[in-house]
């Protein structure tokens, strides 16, 4: 039987990770098996400059929270190894660096679910978030969607001036010659 005081340190941390996961636009669940302390270093940083922050999890601790934080979907994939990225702002960034990672260990580390806007979402699905551009591109995207019709009245404008201006300049020189 746990002490009191272990006990309270436990919920501590469940209650604390539970606020993590609500407070979370995206996060991914990896099975870390496998990978060495160079790969982990490397990874690690590569999360950090992302802005996702990479933690290893006890499952027993991560169910407790998922369930606090509405995220039950997760819990049949908490077994073996198990680490946890989360992002409070980017919803493809721990999706592109964990997969990306995935796909080059050869088994030894894989992806095992995330969730994205308090939804659970399984490898597959991961996969697929992973293959979206970044927040920048699809708003650089979306503002190119209404830059453009704009871009086609001023030409359309303009074409009927050109037009205008070269009717004046014909009648011109036919009244000069």
């Amino acid at each position: 039987m746990p002490s009191e005081k272990i006990l309270l340190q436990k919920q501590q941390i469940v209650a604390e990770l539970a606020e993590k996961l609500k407070g979370s636009v995206a996060g991914v669940l990896v099975d870390y098996k496998g990978i060495t302390v160079a790969d982990d270093t490397k990874l690690r940083k590569e999360l950090r400059e992302a802005g996702v922050e990479y933690t290893v999890i006890k499952n027993r601790l991560l169910a407790l929270a998922a369930k606090e934080a509405g995220l039950e979907g997760m819990i049949p994939t908490l077994e073996n190894s198990t680490a946890l990225a989360v992002s409070e702002s980017d919803h493809v960034a721990a999706a592109k660096i964990l997969n990306k990672y995935a796909e080059g260990s050869k088994g030894k580390f894989t992806v095992k679910c995330g969730f994205v806007e308090g939804n659970v979402i399984d490898a597959a699905g991961v996969a697929e978030l992973a293959q979206l551009p970044s927040r920048e591109v699809l708003v650089a995207k979306v503002l190119g969607g209404f830059n453009a019709p704009i871009s086609g009245f001023a030409n359309v404008l303009s074409a009927n001036l050109r037009g205008l201006v070269v009717a004046l300049n014909a009648i011109a020189e036919k009244q000069s010659a």
